[in-house]
C-alpha cells in the first residue's frame, strides 16, 4: 500500500506528488528510453515517451509490480522546451500506459542521452505490497 504525501497547506500538484511512502519489496528500474524489443528507436518525442513507459511497464511486470506501484519516477529530457511543447500529449500518453496513478516524479534536461536519438529516458522505483 502506497501513501502519497503532501505538507498542510501545499497546492495539490499537476501531475504528481509530492511525496510516497510504503512497504513491500522494492523494484527499481534502470532508465528506459523509446526503443522497441527490436532495438529500433521510435520516431519523435511523444512517441519515445510512449515506448520509454512500455518498457517500464514490462520490466515491472517481470518483477511482479504494475504501474499502479510505482512510488518514483524521474525523467531525463534532452530539451525541456520540447517537454514543454508536448506536454498535453506526453500527460494522454502516460494516462494510456500507466492510468491514474501519480507518483513523486522528478523531470530533468540533459545535455544527452548514452543513445544516440533518445529524446527522453525513464527510471522508476515501485514497492509492491
Amino acid at each position: 500500500m502506497t501513501e502519497y504525501l503532501r505538507p498542510d497547506g501545499w497546492k495539490r500538484p499537476d501531475g504528481y506528488s509530492d511525496g510516497t511512502k510504503g512497504s513491500g519489496d522494492l523494484v527499481f528500474v534502470a532508465g528506459q528510453i523509446g526503443w522497441a524489443k527490436d532495438g529500433i528507436l521510435a520516431k519523435g518525442f511523444v512517441s519515445q515517451v510512449r515506448q520509454a513507459l512500455n518498457n517500464v511497464v514490462a520490466v515491472l511486470e517481470s518483477g511482479g509490480a504494475g504501474p499502479e506501484h510505482v512510488t518514483r519516477m524521474t525523467w531525463y529530457v534532452v530539451d525541456i522546451d520540447e517537454y514543454r511543447a508536448a506536454r498535453s500529449d506526453v500527460g494522454k500518453v502516460y494516462s494510456d500506459v500507466m492510468g491514474k496513478h501519480y507518483p513523486a516524479m522528478s523531470l530533468v534536461e540533459v545535455n544527452r542521452l548514452v543513445e544516440n536519438g533518445a529524446r527522453v529516458e525513464i527510471e522508476a522505483t515501485a514497492i509492491v505490497p
